[in-house]
């Protein structure tokens, strides 16, 4: 088998004959031609991994050639070689999407480079990727096993993050495999690590813990806020932290990244309790006491986030920046994002602007969310894929580049992460129990206490009490939680989709970022 095949166009490819002969020692497969009009013949008839192409020939230049190769195949490498170093036919050539430019004379080893890179780079990127990653395996180990402390885990779930990244450069899947099981290892490490120390977190009187969902716009949006510099505070639901490296370069593109940050979610990680409590800056149980008629508990009739603007006014007000000049719009469907692309000018005379996107509900319309994510995204790759792919095309974004010449701040953020669930947990409730794959809560929970986090007295984490007797169960690691009633239906149907409330570093370390035009 050869490395590639290769087809060099040259109208004096006689004096290159040493040139293809070295290729030839090195394992390729050269196909010599002299003109384009061969060439684009040679193309329509065989397959290929890589054309160089020589610029200036007689019948039709390289340029030309390039052109009607692409035709044929568009994603066939080309490699221009010429002896023109202008920067008009550099610019030329880039733009009809050549994959590297050679200045003549080559000598061969430059030839054998720009090969390596097209046709090996894969190979020897996931063999170093894969190299690089056993060297930081140990240092992880080290990390998840010295009690780390919680800025320490938002490091390593940043790191874990960037090898899953890493690694799907990687054709290895046994280093793949070995990258999985330290993955569920720190998932592991993590849910003893929050056991321990979330009640301590949101107890009142404790000011040592992270930034959470309830002090979040407290720390880190208003001390950005300057009168004159128009801030966009941005909350896209469900993203966690890899969905946020894969539009990431999408955003780079547009605006200076200047802080790439994180913060926890509370518990339940689900957009009732996390996001109401990011506009309102308090926990649940005070937005109950604060706001009775508008809070509503998971098993009362109702939407349950129909009242953020008004929480978010009042919280303002007690922070005394009433002051601030602020508008909040909430983007639940294809219209209102046109709306937003519409009129985003209208909004750089704010101080303030927070917009809410929900990008999950805008992938499904009137489907379940569930069923679309299981057919568009079955795993981790193919779901930043479809982020990517969204984010991309989303009035968002479209909007955003609008006004990436003004100079204005942005902060995006989530309101919780997802994981995707793997492992069945059974639970026995009764009629008032809740229904959600991750957290329940009721009054006569029965299950297996090594399966979930429990808080008999849901005030200890600053939850509201449902119903006398209510305690809040939280799943840990990958798992979800079943009712025993036909069981294995849902144990199937639900296996590999994508959730959240619960307890894993996915869920709860999600990102905040802090931007600028360039």
């Amino acid at each position: 088998m050869p490395l590639g095949k290769i087809l060099w166009v040259d109208d004096e490819i006689e004096s290159l004959q040493s040139q293809i002969l070295f290729l030839q020692n090195k394992g390729y497969e050269v196909t010599a031609l002299t003109n384009g009009f061969d060439a684009v013949d040679f193309v329509r008839e065989n397959p290929l991994d890589v054309v160089l192409l020589d610029e200036t020939m007689p019948g039709i230049t390289g340029l030309e050639t390039l052109s009607k190769i692409k035709e044929i195949n568009s994603q066939i490498p080309v490699v221009m070689i010429t002896k023109n170093e202008t920067e008009n036919l550099m610019d030329d050539a880039i733009g009809s999407q050549i994959t590297d430019y050679l200045i003549k004379p080559v000598n061969p080893n430059q030839v054998l480079l720009s090969l390596k890179k097209i046709i090996d780079n894969k190979r020897l990127v996931g063999e170093k990727t894969t190299m690089a990653y056993q060297q930081q395996f140990r240092n992880l180990f080290m990390a998840l096993n010295s009690s780390p402390d919680y800025n320490e885990w938002m490091d390593i779930y940043k790191k874990l993050v960037y090898w899953e990244l890493e690694m799907e450069k990687s054709d290895s899947p046994e280093m793949q495999e070995v990258f999985q099981t330290q993955k569920n290892e720190a998932n592991t490490e993590f849910f003893k690590f929050i056991s321990k120390n979330y009640a301590r977190w949101v107890n009142p009187k404790s000011d040592d813990g992270p930034v959470m969902s309830h002090n979040l716009i407290k720390f880190k949006v208003l001390p950005h806020v300057e009168k004159g510099t128009p801030t966009f505070f941005i909350l896209i639901d469900n993203l966690r932290f890899d969905q946020w490296r894969a539009i990431q370069p999408i955003f780079a593109e547009s605006f200076r990244i200047l802080e790439e940050d994180s913060f926890y979610s509370i518990l339940p990680t689900a957009t009732q309790y996390a996001r109401n409590a990011i506009f309102s800056g308090l926990l649940p149980i005070d937005i109950e006491k604060m706001f009775p008629q508008q809070w509503k508990n998971d098993d009362e009739e109702g939407g349950k986030n129909l009242h953020e603007e008004e929480f978010f006014r009042a919280f303002l007000k007690r922070q005394r920046r009433d002051d601030i000049k602020a508008s909040y719009t909430k983007i639940l469907n294809n219209q209102a994002g046109q709306d937003l692309v519409n009129n985003i000018h209208n909004l750089l005379g704010n101080d303030l602007n927070v917009i809410v996107y929900n990008f999950v509900d805008m992938l499904s319309h009137a489907r379940t969310e569930m069923e679309v994510l299981k057919e568009l995204a079955g795993d981790e790759t193919s779901y930043r894929s479809v982020t990517r792919s969204w984010f991309e095309h989303s009035p968002l974004h479209q909007a955003l580049k609008k006004i990436a010449d003004k100079k204005i701040n942005i902060i995006l953020a989530t309101d919780h992460g997802t994981v995707r669930v793997k492992t069945p947990a059974k639970v026995i409730g009764d009629k008032q129990t809740t229904t959600n794959l991750r957290y329940k809560h009721g009054r006569n929970l029965n299950y297996e206490p090594k399966d979930v986090l429990a808080f008999r007295d849901p005030k200890e984490v600053g939850l509201p009490v449902p119903t006398v007797n209510s305690s809040y169960i939280f799943a840990r690691e990958d798992m979800y939680l079943c009712y025993p009633n036909n069981y294995n239906y849902y144990v199937n149907y639900y296996r590999n989709t994508f959730q959240h409330g619960g307890v894993s570093l996915e869920e709860m370390i999600v990102p905040i970022i802090k931007m600028t035009n360039k």
